[in-house]
């Protein structure tokens, strides 16, 4: 495993692991499909955060999460990548930048894009398909709060940890129900299974599936 430093030798690993995966497709469902935007950047811009560490600590890698606005239709309050449905036109890669942008303000050109993930069957009956992007340094955001309730980066470190993932078995479903780790807490499926599997693929370099698993009862809404 590399450095999780967020420098070139990191894009270069993870795209290249990402080449390597052979990604699979799922047939639109009821409410249809949609694209998420799963964002490569550093921990931190501002000094002071992390630990004792600054410079290391600031410099490692994470993801763009967000919380969703309380008000929204679709899984209000929930942890979710920035994403949304697909328009008509649109290829996965067009949705993950509009709604990169309109959701934190971040706008990325499409040299950014670095790969994708297998699409992901959702409860509420959509397939999710994740696009990965290669965001960097010195970013900055700007939250719409008519969706998002707040922005995070979450070190990916924190998605290495041995505790994770965390499954659990329902008697509705052969499948257990995949949650990653977050602190003292946890985020579910389907962000969660997205995340494990960016973590698998894009950093570790298996060739590891997870849309068989299941999510939460709160997510089959």
């Amino acid at each position: 495993m590399p450095s999780l430093i967020c420098d070139q030798i990191l894009q270069d690993h993870i795209t290249a692991n990402l080449e390597d995966f052979s990604v699979k497709s799922i047939a639109a469902q009821e409410n249809g499909r949609a694209a998420v935007a799963v964002t490569i950047v550093n921990v931190s811009d501002d000094p002071g955060v992390y630990g004792s560490n600054v410079e290391e600590n600031k410099a490692n890698s994470s993801l763009i999460l967000t919380r969703r606005a309380s008000k929204l239709s679709n899984h209000a309050g929930q942890w979710a990548f920035p994403g949304g449905r697909i328009d008509k036109g649109e290829t996965p890669e067009d949705t993950a930048l509009r709604e990169l942008k309109e959701e934190v303000g971040l706008l990325l050109g499409k040299d950014r894009i670095i790969g994708r993930l297998d699409d992901f069957a959702t409860r509420s009956g959509f397939v999710i398909t994740p696009v990965v992007l290669w965001g960097g340094t010195n970013i900055q955001f700007s939250r719409n709060p008519a969706e998002v309730a707040s922005i995070h980066r979450i070190p990916i470190r924190e998605f290495l940890r041995k505790d994770a993932p965390i499954l659990e078995q329902i008697p509705e479903s052969e499948n257990p129900v995949l949650r990653m780790p977050v602190g003292y807490s946890w985020i579910a499926a389907p962000t969660a299974a997205i995340i494990y599997q960016f973590r698998e693929v894009g950093i570790l370099g298996k060739q590891t599936r997870v849309a068989h698993y299941e999510q939460p009862y709160f997510a089959w809404r």
